[in-house]
């Protein structure tokens, strides 16, 4: 980007937007304004290639010119980058990219809190009044729940079981009602270990009459938050609960990424479905049949586990920082990716 450049997109400071105007809106509106504004695209060819109807087109346009949106270059908030952003959802098919500044370079702790900051604003945006928002457990989607200042009613279910079941006051348990407090909806946790010792075990806990019912909401999840591991100590929920003897077994498998106690390899294939029947957690196919999947993860030592859960096929939108996204863009190929088949609510037509 350059001073010759003669668009501003501007509007949300570091923080809150006193315009409320969400992350993925203010990237949208900043890719769709170079769009027509710069490169000469007409409404119709930007309305292809995000997947949206033309007069959504017009009317984000027409909003960034009521809201004093348009000015001399295109800038967003210091926090977000729109060019990365906009570069990631187009090269891995994603509904919403968010990309956000990385911490100091000597923090090489992973999810810093700033992503669950940006992921509360981008909630704030997709979730409508009578959703179900599911929350997975995850380091991330606590610190999202904590930033969480505005939700639409909703009713909010838990969709993993805990890390540490003696720890759930500060973790998901807490997410869960920390999120429906906010909108004002019902919560629905689950008080269980997220890894039981053995199918039978878990299998019983499911029948549980709060874990049941927290189950039957599965099916009507609208939006969900998951968290992605990297298969190594303290990245990893489900690497850090299993044995030596487990992990080292895993391994030989070539597992690479962990999503709500999903593994996966570098290609994104699920593998290890056995951990799966001994796991309090949403099932795959589940999630894949939610309409929006965001993932909260970022930092260099889980670049390649986000790349293989977006492999999948199974998230729909990604919040992460600048040192996974370059990762992404430069080191990672995209490879095979199964087709978004959710329907964008826009439009009603598939997501890509």
């Amino acid at each position: 980007m350059n001073s010759s450049e003669e668009i501003a997109v501007a509007g949300m400071s570091a923080g809150r937007s006193a315009l409320r105007m969400g992350p993925a809106e203010l990237v949208q509106a900043a890719a769709m304004a170079r769009r027509f504004y710069l490169e000469g695209k007409s409404k119709i060819q930007i309305a292809e290639e995000f997947g949206v109807s033309r007069f959504k087109v017009a009317r984000v346009l027409e909003t960034a010119l009521e809201r004093d949106l348009v000015r001399i270059e295109i800038r967003v908030p210091a926090e977000l980058d729109a060019e990365r952003s906009d570069a990631l959802r187009a090269r891995y098919g994603l509904r919403h990219a968010v990309v956000v500044e990385s911490p100091a370079e000597d923090d090489e702790s992973p999810d810093p809190e700033n992503l669950g900051e940006v992921a509360a604003d981008l909630l704030g945006e997709l979730v409508a009044e009578g959703d179900v928002l599911g929350l997975a457990w995850g380091r991330s989607t606590i610190h999202m729940a904590a930033a969480l200042d505005r939700l639409p009613p909703c009713t909010v279910v838990q969709l993993t079981g805990v890390y540490d079941a003696g720890t759930a006051e500060r973790g998901s348990v807490e997410a869960v009602r920390r999120a429906a407090q906010v909108s004002g909806g019902e919560a629905h946790p689950i008080y269980a270990p997220m890894l039981l010792p053995d199918p039978a075990t878990a299998a019983a806990l499911r029948s549980q009459t709060g874990i049941a019912r927290a189950f039957d909401y599965f099916d009507k999840v609208t939006v969900a938050c998951v968290s992605i591991g990297s298969w190594e100590p303290g990245i990893s929920t489900v690497h850090d609960m299993l044995t030596e003897e487990e992990r080292a077994h895993y391994a030989t498998l070539g597992v690479a990424a962990e999503m709500s106690a999903h593994l996966f390899d570098a290609e994104g294939r699920r593998i290890g479905r056995d951990l799966g029947e001994r796991c309090i957690t949403v099932e795959a196919d589940r999630l894949r049949r939610i309409p929006e999947v965001v993932a909260i993860a970022g930092g260099q030592r889980k670049a390649a586990a986000i790349g293989a859960v977006l492999r999948s096929g199974l998230v729909t939108s990604l919040v992460t920082d600048r040192s996974a996204a370059d990762y992404l863009l430069t080191e990672f190929s995209p490879g095979p990716r199964p087709a978004l088949d959710r329907k964008d609510p826009d439009t009603g037509t598939d997501a890509r």
